[in-house]
């Protein structure tokens, strides 16, 4: 059954009685590929298979109070795949664009890139600037899509750009700090500011990060399900938000009760 995305408000567990929840949450979407295989379809049909998960855990996350969510749609690795694979996986962009940006804004969804995106194919780039700038005032949940996209080599373009800076000014380099290359990452104040997420969810049983916000998870809570992407629910994704909440977080210190 197909969902749009005003069909999923009240669908997901009542979180009311939960005192903390993540502000951020990243998600890898593992498995559409061994979906299709499951079901005996091609590929491109485990996509749009995610796709349909996907509209799901976006309101689900708005519905659930969460500000920002980052989804990690193509990695500047799933070039490697069959060309077929990759031109479907961008016809899909083109799609959920056409099918989804009246409901994204009626929910006052507000959408940033992660990524270059100037290499798809200009079908995609076309359909990304509209859906971008349509919903730029919106002020509701902020719904990164990381696209094009890898941490190694958005920490690579934070260090050159740096390296610019440093040389055009005069800049001594051993002044760097932390916050600086957190400043030029894609979710950095000179792009987006967004926090550094607070749970990342990867589904399909892959127990990995997989070059996703590399730098930004240093601290995060990490979980795992053994679900495939298509086959994720708003009901296992807050029961995992829940599990989140009764974590103790400690960011590399310890209470004083530990010994």
């Amino acid at each position: 059954m197909s969902y749009g995305i005003s069909d999923i408000f009240g669908m997901i567990t009542d979180m009311s009685d939960i005192k903390k929840i993540p502000a951020h949450v990243g998600i890898i979407m593992d498995g559409n590929g061994r979906w299709a295989k499951a079901h005996g379809v091609p590929r491109v049909m485990g996509h749009n298979a995610g796709m349909q998960s996907m509209k799901k855990i976006v309101i689900a996350t708005s519905n659930m109070g969460i500000k920002y969510l980052t989804v990690y749609a193509f990695s500047t690795e799933n070039w490697k795949r069959s060309t077929e694979e990759v031109s479907g996986i961008f016809n899909l962009i083109v799609k959920y664009v056409n099918s989804e940006l009246e409901e994204l804004d009626e929910n006052n969804v507000h959408i940033n890139i992660f990524g270059d995106y100037s290499m798809l194919p200009k079908a995609s780039i076309d359909a990304i600037d509209k859906m971008v700038s349509r919903l730029d005032k919106n002020d509701g949940l902020v719904f990164n899509i990381a696209l094009n996209y890898g941490g190694r080599d958005e920490i690579l373009r934070s260090v050159r750009e740096l390296a610019r800076q440093c040389a055009e000014e005069g800049r001594d380099p051993s002044g760097l700090t932390e916050d600086d290359i957190s400043r030029y990452l894609w979710s950095g104040d000179a792009y987006f500011g967004v926090p550094d997420p607070d749970l990342i969810i990867r589904t399909s049983g892959e127990e990995r990060i997989s070059n996703f916000l590399t730098w930004q998870s240093a601290y995060s809570e990490l979980m795992f399900t053994d679900t495939l992407w298509p086959d994720f629910t708003p009901d296992e994704y807050a029961a995992m938000i829940e599990a989140y909440a009764n974590r103790d977080r400690r960011f590399g210190g310890r209470k004083e009760t530990d010994k």
